[in-house]
């Protein structure tokens, strides 16, 4: 009799902090208090229990619980005895319940999302959602078993190797128990019976199945999976099967061509993905998954990063299904912790373990943006250890990582795995757009044979901030589609990038931030927290990757306009684009991408755009005013076209606040209040993520160009006309530098 498996989601009691309620899984108490901000967020430990009657066994099976996902530690007693630990919020792990059943037995499950100093991630922009946020299975199998305490994994390895239009598929099991013989086989390419070897207790098969003119898993143009069968035989009966799909594919990095699939040229235009959404924490729905991918897969992308830990098995399968090629990492996140090394080393075994069979999984990362604090030993060493791990177990794939974009490109920690990717935020956190282009040029020129990708990039917006003058620093829906039209034509000239990843897809939940009027998110999302909207950016990208024809009109959200004449713009793949202003034809246009019209208006107008069969309409209309509703600060609304009251008076020979920022650091009174300014900016930036980072030279040299008021509306802080005039007269009392010295040479 094979294994049994039955999911056991329903009546569970969960407590916390006392109060008791009736829930069914997936479950998270941050649902709402992890996506409102820093005051209300839970950290701590609750229980969740359940009754469990002792299911009818045969003699000498095992009963398991899985738990595809507890977040971040758990406890699991059974009639109040203690079975099993784990430390890892996002992977699978299992318990043998087998001695401890009785008839009538209570299951305890105790979640801790609590701080500590060894389980990772501890300080990261995202929410760590406390629950039982995935499924939870019973399994039931014979004592002659494909592993079931191998780190979450199936006990079934598949590995494929790619010649021509020939394929050798090998296989590894790892199984307890007697095991007469293991037999696999793969519809319509045969079986094969494994050689075994006994080790210690657990038996160890090993074989191979050549496929002649294979069919080839092609990305999303062609995402074809096979499916192979273990099973496993005792006294002539299979007691136990395992089923895995896998897919045959070859791959490699370029340092000057990109990324390559299956011999041709593949550039990777990608995402990144968190697996939480407003309202459910991270506790999603199969169909919710599902909704995700569409959206993705809508949008013409065809990888995904999935950051910054495992994610759902699900998911993984869909990526296999679809054909999205995927970057893989554990929470190996912004602050080395000395004391958390051995979290990192069990959490790449369970990665590994767990997700080696999936096609779509090209990289395992080791870790993100780990250098905020600085590159010590401990932190290299745990790295070496990493790198030499995944090499270790996955000969097929490379190691990666993805770097902090305060990190030098020169540390040797940039050149530990096999490909690299920078997190790059100019033209947002600060520099402008631009400078993206300057980094990898100058990157590529000074290290042309090293593999480098844009693993993070990104501006947020919140849908209902609008302006016909977009700036970084403004949140509106505008600056954000301005920065990714930037930052697509950037990418289309330098080839040699091997993938490139929005932060982020989707907006998600950072329980540390407090930005734009709207705490408790990252707004840096192309589609909103709840997936109901897809930004104006959402758009840009469609019309670069999409083969699906389409036609966009940006600024559906701006309804209410002040200017006289205003710009409409049109998203679109098609190459002509005609526009119709209240009925009549206004203007056609030929070109790619981005179509730009301008357009007297004095009255309520009905905007309709069209192309290839396609068309998108939308209404404006004439304002007085400009709605504040438009503007971040709805108490303290500018027009648009009128300078700000504080806008830096400027006393010859002194400071103010649109000196650059060299200008007042070479001076000492100015040096001094330009720290404690930058002190409190890295504090707030990012939900407090900017804290305690050091600024490389080149970026230094990028903020010192900048005005200071540039900066300032850069890193968030608070723009008030009063706290702007404070800081505009403090700075016209200190001399410029030359002026100083100019007076001390006469």
């Amino acid at each position: 009799m094979v294994r049994i498996v039955k999911k056991i989601n329903e009546q569970w009691e969960f407590e916390k902090q006392g109060e008791r309620t009736l829930v069914s899984l997936p479950h998270t108490w941050n649902a709402e208090d992890g996506q409102t901000g820093p005051a209300l967020y839970y950290r701590g430990a609750c229980t969740y229990r359940r009754r469990l009657k002792k299911p009818a066994l045969a003699s000498g099976q095992q009963v398991y619980l899985e738990f595809r996902g507890v977040n971040s530690s758990a406890l699991v007693r059974m009639n109040g005895k203690e079975l099993a630990r784990h430390d890892g919020g996002y992977s699978t792990f299992r318990v043998n319940v087998t001695d401890a059943l009785e008839e009538d037995n209570t299951l305890e499950v105790l979640a801790d999302n609590a701080p500590n100093d060894r389980v990772y991630p501890q300080r990261a922009d995202f929410t760590f959602y406390g629950g039982i946020y995935r499924d939870v299975y019973m399994i039931i199998a014979d004592s002659s078993h494909f592993d079931l305490d191998d780190h979450g994994g199936s006990g079934f390895r598949i590995t494929s190797e790619v010649s021509g239009d020939n394929a050798v598929v090998r296989f590894e099991t790892y199984s307890v128990g007697e095991a007469e013989k293991i037999v696999v086989s793969i519809p319509g390419a045969g079986e094969t019976e494994l050689a075994l070897e006994t080790v210690d207790g657990k038996t160890y098969g090993r074989g191979s199945i050549a496929i002649p003119d294979v069919h080839k898993w092609d990305g999303v143009e062609d995402p074809y999976l096979y499916e192979a069968t273990a099973a496993l035989y005792r006294g002539g009966v299979a007691v136990d099967l395992v089923r895995e799909r896998f897919g045959c594919r070859e791959f490699r990095f370029d340092a000057e061509e990109g990324f390559f699939l299956n011999g041709r040229r593949y550039p990777l235009h990608g995402v990144s993905r968190h697996q939480d959404r407003l309202g459910v924490g991270n506790a999603l729905t199969r169909k919710m998954h599902e909704e995700d991918m569409e959206l993705i897969l809508s949008m013409g992308a065809n990888s995904i990063r999935l950051a910054h830990y495992q994610h759902d098995q699900y998911f993984y399968d869909l990526c296999d299904e679809k054909g999205i090629v995927v970057w893989a990492e554990i929470p190996y996140i912004t602050v080395h912790m000395d004391t958390g090394r051995e979290n990192t080393i069990r959490q790449m075994k369970e990665l590994i373990t767990q997700n080696y069979n999936h096609a779509s999984i090209v990289c395992w990362a080791l870790s993100n943006e780990i250098s905020l604090q600085g590159v010590t030993e401990d932190l290299m060493e745990n790295h070496r250890i990493l790198n030499d791990l995944v090499h270790e177990m996955d000969k097929t794939r490379v190691s990666a990582m993805a770097n902090l974009f305060l990190l030098e490109t020169d540390s040797p920690l940039v050149r530990l795995p096999d490909i690299r990717g920078y997190n790059l935020y100019y033209g947002w956190y600060v520099g402008e757009m631009e400078d993206n282009d300057t980094f990898f040029d100058e990157f590529h020129e000074k290290y042309p044979d090293t593999a480098i990708g844009l693993t993070e990039y990104g501006a947020d917006s919140v849908i209902t901030l609008q302006s016909p003058k977009p700036e970084k620093g403004d949140y509106t829906e505008s600056y954000q589609a301005v920065y990714h039209e930037h930052m697509l034509e950037m990418f289309a000239s330098r080839p040699y990038l091997w993938g490139t990843y929005v932060w982020n897809m989707f907006e998600f939940g950072a329980a540390g931030r407090n930005e734009a009027g709207d705490p408790g998110k990252n707004h840096k999302g192309l589609v909103t927290f709840d997936r109901q909207q897809k930004k104006d950016a959402y758009y840009i990208y469609k019309a670069w990757w999409s083969r699906e024809k389409f036609v966009h009109l940006c600024g559906s959200r701006y309804h209410d306009r002040v200017e006289d004449t205003t710009e409409i713009k049109v998203y679109s793949n098609l190459e002509k684009i005609t526009l119709y202003v209240d009925g009549r034809l206004f203007a056609q246009q030929e070109g790619q991408h981005v179509f730009r019209f301008q357009v007297p208006i004095d009255g309520v107008h009905q905007i309709r755009a069209v192309g290839g069969g396609c068309e998108d309409c939308m209404e404006i209309a004439k304002a007085d005013a400009p709605n504040p509703s438009y503007f971040m600060s709805h108490d303290k609304v500018r027009n648009w076209f009128d300078a700000p009251q504080a806008n830096g008076e400027d006393r010859e020979g002194y400071l103010s606040i649109n000196s650059t920022m060299a200008q007042i650091q070479a001076t000492e009174q100015g040096a001094a209040l330009l720290a404690d300014i930058l002190g409190r900016m890295t504090k707030k930036a990012a939900g407090g993520m900017g804290e305690g980072a050091a600024i490389p030279e080149a970026m230094q040299k990028i903020v010192a160009r900048q005005p200071l008021k540039k900066l300032l509306q850069q890193g968030g802080m608070e723009l008030e006309e009063e706290k702007l005039e404070e800081l505009n007269r403090a700075l016209n009392q200190i001399r410029k530098a030359e002026v100083q010295k100019e007076s001390e040479r006469g």
